[in-house]
């Protein structure tokens, strides 16, 4: 191990000669003996292989920026959640500023995935996607449950469009605080989007992520 990795284990938590330590490689998890520790590397013998956890279920959140402390605490709880890839989506309401900082953002959001992963004892870390304009997102997306949250009264119950079979894939897609607009509605709408209501209440986005993730993950999660 070297690195931020190496500086964390060996200075902020002052490990050891002897300790152990679960070790992963983002495929599979290893319990491992420290052998040695020195300023900027840290050696482990493994010593056993552990069982992991890998989720049945492949999730993308397409996730309009917010205020970046919304937003930081929505991709911790994304990751804890389970969720495979991560877009950040440039809506048409998202506050500009925040669009022109959010690419210097990008190591940052990176480092909040891993430690929130390690946290939860995630095998494998969420992807980070580019800054994406929302139409751009929305057609790269093919197959399985694809759900657009909205705010419309004529939009189902996210508990009804998850009856049924389960499949092996499924995206959200979360709008800003100023909700979508109608062209992004129907960008989603034409690449096979489905939208979906969360209850009569209005959601902050980064409750939303959390409301919709655990209800996607009763419903068709077979773990």
């Amino acid at each position: 191990m070297q690195g931020d990795a190496a500086h964390h284990v060996g200075r902020v938590l002052r490990a050891q000669a002897g300790q152990l330590y679960e070790v992963s490689d983002g495929a599979s998890v290893w319990l491992g003996r420290i052998d040695n520790v020195s300023r900027d590397r840290v050696e482990f013998e493994l010593t056993e292989q552990l069982p992991g956890y890998l989720a049945n279920l492949e999730t993308t959140v397409l996730l309009a920026v917010v205020k970046f402390d919304a937003f930081e605490w929505a991709l911790e709880k994304a990751t804890e959640l389970g969720v495979n890839r991560i877009v950040p989506l440039a809506a048409t309401r998202c506050e500009k500023a925040l669009l022109a900082a959010s690419p210097r953002r990008a190591e940052r959001w990176k480092r909040i995935l891993l430690e929130a992963a390690q946290q939860c004892r995630r095998v494998k870390l969420p992807t980070l996607a580019a800054l994406t304009k929302p139409e751009a997102a929305f057609q790269t997306q093919k197959s399985g449950v694809r759900v657009c949250l909205s705010e419309s009264r004529d939009a189902r119950p996210l508990k009804s469009i998850l009856a049924g079979a389960p499949v092996s894939s499924a995206t959200l897609a979360i709008g800003p605080e100023g909700g979508w607009t109608d062209a992004e509605f129907s960008a989603a709408r034409g690449a096979g989007f489905e939208e979906a209501s969360l209850g009569k209440l209005i959601l902050r986005t980064e409750t939303a992520v959390i409301a919709s993730l655990a209800a996607l993950n009763y419903a068709l999660s077979s773990d």
